[in-house]
């Protein structure tokens, strides 16, 4: 595995989230001492995603990669909410939205775009492949993102409320 990583892909990989993760905190009136663990989280989150699909790596399924990331994210946005004193959710939400299937999303978009706009069966059997494959990869890493973050809240339940008491 130490072959086929580039840490500098890595590391710019966890900047990138944690930068995009403290822009969605900003505008999502998080409070400022939030900051840094939604920048933490994020990091680790799309970082571990990242590294789990890595080619060479585990190469595991996208899907199952961001889950399991959605899962550490949560983790670690339940057990440090307590220390900052904000609710797990207000750094869960910022920190999940880098990871957040966009590529599958446009390119979903796009096959329904050519299914429309292309009249020869063939071109519109490749673009309705297309919009179906990526669809439902989309749709399938959103709820895989939704379960994995929302674990630790259940399984932790004790530590996530006490923060809103």
């Amino acid at each position: 595995m130490g072959d086929s990583i580039s840490w500098g892909a890595f590391f710019e990989d966890a900047l990138f989230s944690a930068m995009a993760a403290i822009g969605f905190s900003s505008i999502s009136h998080t409070p400022r001492r939030a900051y840094i663990l939604c920048a933490v989280a994020a990091a680790a989150g799309h970082s571990l995603r990242f590294l789990l699909t890595l080619p060479g790596g585990v190469e595991m399924n996208i899907i199952v990669a961001a889950t399991i990331a959605a899962f550490v994210v949560g983790t670690i946005s339940v057990m440090l909410a307590k220390v900052i004193k904000v609710p797990a959710e207000a750094c869960l939400f910022p920190a999940l939205l880098p990871m957040i299937p966009g590529l599958y999303a446009c390119r979903t978009f796009e096959g329904f775009v050519g299914c429309l706009s292309d009249l020869q069966e063939a071109a519109f059997e490749h673009n309705l492949y297309l919009f179906m494959s990526n669809g439902m990869t989309c749709v399938a890493i959103v709820i895989g993102m939704t379960v994995g973050a929302n674990i630790p809240i259940f399984i932790m339940k004790k530590i996530s409320f006490q923060v809103t008491r």
